[in-house]
């Protein structure tokens, strides 16, 4: 039992072997997922738990129209995003009306100035709205329409998240940038 259709089909019938196959497979990659809408690695654990035992429940109903792990991966952000809304009101919102604006086009920025964790650090810090439709939008690659309806928000509400969260990132990498050449 090692090739994807084998462990889909033991994972089907409920064995536990290909239940744990499965998960090690696709448990890093999912829980890089996780992470990108949680704000710790514990929290992202979390969210990964939950989408595997989603996963397992609805398994059967997987159709194979399209690939295994875009489906999966669906799952796991829909549970990031029903977890955000199950915590909103644990958490401490900022009013970010205030983000200063900057002419970044402007700034020459050459294709290596930052490393990917760099980035991953700087985005892991912007806001969780922001970092939400970021995601959804830049990385995930969903339309805003389709992010309105995920995060049960206007459509407008989402492409000017999704430009405060560019300008908050732009912003953030610039002081990047200048702390780095005042380190040289």
């Amino acid at each position: 039992m090692n090739g994807e259709k084998d462990i889909l089909s033991g994972c089907i019938r409920g064995k536990q072997s290909a239940q744990r196959k499965l998960f090690e497979k696709y448990s890093r990659l999912l829980l890089g997922v996780c992470n990108r809408y949680a704000s710790c690695i514990e929290e992202a654990e979390d969210i990964m738990q939950e989408g595997f035992v989603k996963i397992f429940l609805n398994i059967k109903n997987f159709k194979g129209e399209g690939s295994l792990v875009a489906w999966m991966r669906r799952i796991m952000i829909n549970t990031a995003i029903t977890h955000y809304h199950k915590m909103l009101k644990h958490r401490y919102h900022e009013d970010l009306e205030n983000v200063s604006e900057l002419k970044f086009e402007e700034t020459n920025w050459e294709e290596a100035d930052f490393s990917r964790e760099e980035l991953f650090n700087v985005i892991h810090q912007m806001p969780q709205g922001y970092r939400q439709v970021f995601n959804l939008y830049a990385v995930e690659g969903y339309k805003h329409r389709e992010i309105a309806e995920i995060l049960k928000i206007d459509e407008n509400t989402s492409k000017s998240q999704y430009s405060r969260a560019r300008r908050w990132l732009q912003e953030r990498l610039v002081n990047l940038k200048e702390s780095e050449k005042a380190k040289r």
